[in-house]
């Protein structure tokens, strides 16, 4: 069976879409981690697979390249309304995700915003393995946390780049306080509207960019007091901007570019 594709990236964080509206959902953690290899498959940070929907433009699920799905990702879900917004010739649409509805607003320069919905900030939400305040976790470096539909944890730095993120990440993203393990952030704050920003990712290892982690940096850092509510966030592969007024929705504004579409083997031939 073939699957057509599109590959598209939000600033370096790359995703591939399948469309299968009208169709059958034929995604299976197996066929997710076939097709997210980088070796003998297509390589993704995400994938996102595009289905009907009876109250919105479509809706997506999200996987992981390990083959876990996950609740929501900014990059992607910019990607598929820049997709659909094409399709119809609109300037906004609204997706289904298991974050709920999203809408997305054609911007200047190429440029897609995403309403992620407002943050989770309760222990029992991001999940925490225990009751505590989230803006201080008992961890070594005292980081933050908060859920966009995953968990963040986020670390603030003073020197980023001395910080070896693939020898931290993988411990910290099983570390026994998070029960559905966790995104680690770590974040060098330039000024209190610009921070330089690498990432641990769930499932997938050191991307170049992560729109939801963007989201969760960022809404840590303003509950610290870091930040003030429209921030850029610098990550390897580009920047984007995050905007969070503390009460309402993160919304997420950045570039998102196609890559190359075809057709992948879903399963071996």
């Amino acid at each position: 069976m073939t699957l057509p594709f599109v590959k598209m990236h939000a600033h370096g964080d790359d995703f591939i879409i399948i469309d299968r509206r009208g169709l059958d959902d034929p995604i299976t953690p197996e066929v997710a981690r076939r097709l997210g290899d980088r070796h003998t498959g297509i390589g993704f940070n995400q994938l996102a697979v595009v289905l009907d929907c009876e109250d919105a433009a479509a809706r997506i699920k999200f996987w992981n390249p390990n083959g876990t799905p996950l609740a929501t990702c900014g990059s992607a879900t910019r990607g598929v309304a820049d997709r659909l917004m094409h399709e119809t010739g609109a300037d906004s649409v609204v997706l289904r995700t298991d974050r709920g509805l999203l809408t997305c607003v054609r911007e200047a320069g190429r440029r897609v915003s995403v309403d992620m919905g407002a943050p989770s900030l309760d222990w029992a939400a991001v999940p925490l393995a225990e009751a505590m305040d989230t803006r201080t976790l008992p961890i070594e470096g005292r980081p933050a946390a908060c859920s966009m539909g995953n968990p963040h944890c986020t670390f603030f730095v003073q020197d980023i780049a001395a910080v070896d993120v693939a020898a931290l990440g993988p411990a910290l993203e099983i570390h026994p306080l998070f029960p559905a393990k966790t995104n680690v952030h770590f974040v060098q704050v330039l000024d209190r509207g610009h921070i330089r920003l690498r990432i641990w990712e769930r499932g997938g290892g050191v991307p170049l960019g992560s729109g939801s982690c963007c989201c969760g940096a960022v809404v840590n850092g303003i509950r610290r007091g870091l930040l003030d509510a429209t921030v850029q966030v610098q990550c390897d592969g580009g920047t984007v901007t995050v905007h969070w007024d503390g009460q309402g929705g993160v919304v997420l504004t950045g570039s998102v570019a196609p890559v190359m579409q075809g057709s992948a083997y879903a399963f071996e031939c």
